[in-house]
Parts: C-alpha cells; sequence; structure tokens
C-alpha cells in the first residue's frame, strides 16, 4: 500500500517537522507513505479572483503532473463531507482498495485548490469547517490516516 500526500508550501518550522516526522514514523508500519510539497505562488491580499483562480492553477499542475495516473486522488475541501474517525477508517481503506492501493491526498495552500485538481480527485473531504494552516491540516490528516490504521485492525489508541 502506497500513500502519498501532495501539499502546496514548504513547512520551515521545526515544530511541524517533528509532528509530521512522528506521525510519519508510525504510519509506516502499516503501509510506504511520503509528502511531496510544491511551491506556493504568493498573492497579495485582496488581488481579483482571475490572479487567485491563475495562482490556484500554477499551484496545483505540478502536483497533476506528479500523481500517477492510476492513483486513487482524495482532495481535502471545506465544502465537502465531513467523516467521523470510524468512518474516514472505512473510506480510507475503501479508496486504498479503489486505487489499487496507491492513495494520494492533496492539501491546497491559502487559497484552495485549482478546479482542475477538483475534477481529477475521485474523492473529496473535509476535516472541519474551520479553517487549518496547511502546515497544520499535514499533522492533522497523518494523525488520522495513523487513527485509521489503528480502528481497522482494531488496534487500541489513545482517545
Amino acid at each position: 500500500m502506497n500513500i502519498t500526500i501532495y501539499c502546496v508550501g514548504h513547512l520551515k518550522e521545526r515544530y511541524w517537522k517533528d509532528a509530521i516526522d512522528e506521525y510519519l514514523k508510525r504510519i509506516k508500519a502499516y503501509c510506504n507513505i511520503e509528502i511531496v510539497e510544491v511551491d506556493d505562488v504568493p498573492i497579495k491580499d485582496g488581488d481579483s479572483v482571475a490572479n487567485e483562480s491563475l495562482a490556484k492553477t500554477k499551484e496545483c499542475l505540478p502536483i497533476l503532473k506528479k500523481i500517477k495516473e492510476n492513483a486513487y486522488l482524495c482532495a481535502l475541501d471545506l465544502n465537502k463531507k465531513e467523516p467521523d474517525s470510524i468512518e474516514f477508517s472505512k473510506e480510507l481503506i475503501s479508496m486504498l482498495e479503489r486505487g489499487g492501493s496507491n492513495l494520494a491526498f492533496v492539501i491546497g495552500g491559502s487559497l484552495g485548490l485549482s478546479d482542475d485538481i477538483k475534477k481529477r480527485a475521485n474523492n473529496s473531504l473535509s476535516f472541519s469547517k474551520l479553517t487549518f494552516p496547511h502546515q497544520m491540516m499535514r499533522v492533522i490528516l497523518l494523525e488520522q490516516i495513523y487513527r485509521a490504521f489503528k480502528i481497522s485492525r482494531n488496534e487500541p489508541y489513545h482517545k
């Protein structure tokens, strides 16, 4: 099983890197997992909708080029269904099966995801109606992937 998480933007802070490294280490007991970062496109506050759309396209184009053709793609999108952890566990296993054990997640930058990514996605999920920094969303996603594997195998996990 292979999971790839595509992220717009790069981590700089050590505390985010430490948290991510911890969950990557834990998840590797269940599957191969990697994070692929792409550059974000700087944009000014109050810029036009057209410029924001162009920035999202520029951010997501490298992701579209890197996603394996046969991978099952799940986009993280604020406007989609919000599973609880048990539902996410079932969904994760199902997505891995549908993707032939190749699953990709994509986390957009501050502007979200381009329409091209949303069209390519086989599934879309939201973890909350709240907005999180993309650095924190990586940690949340990794923690939920780890929790999902524990749940799917009936292994204990602290609550």
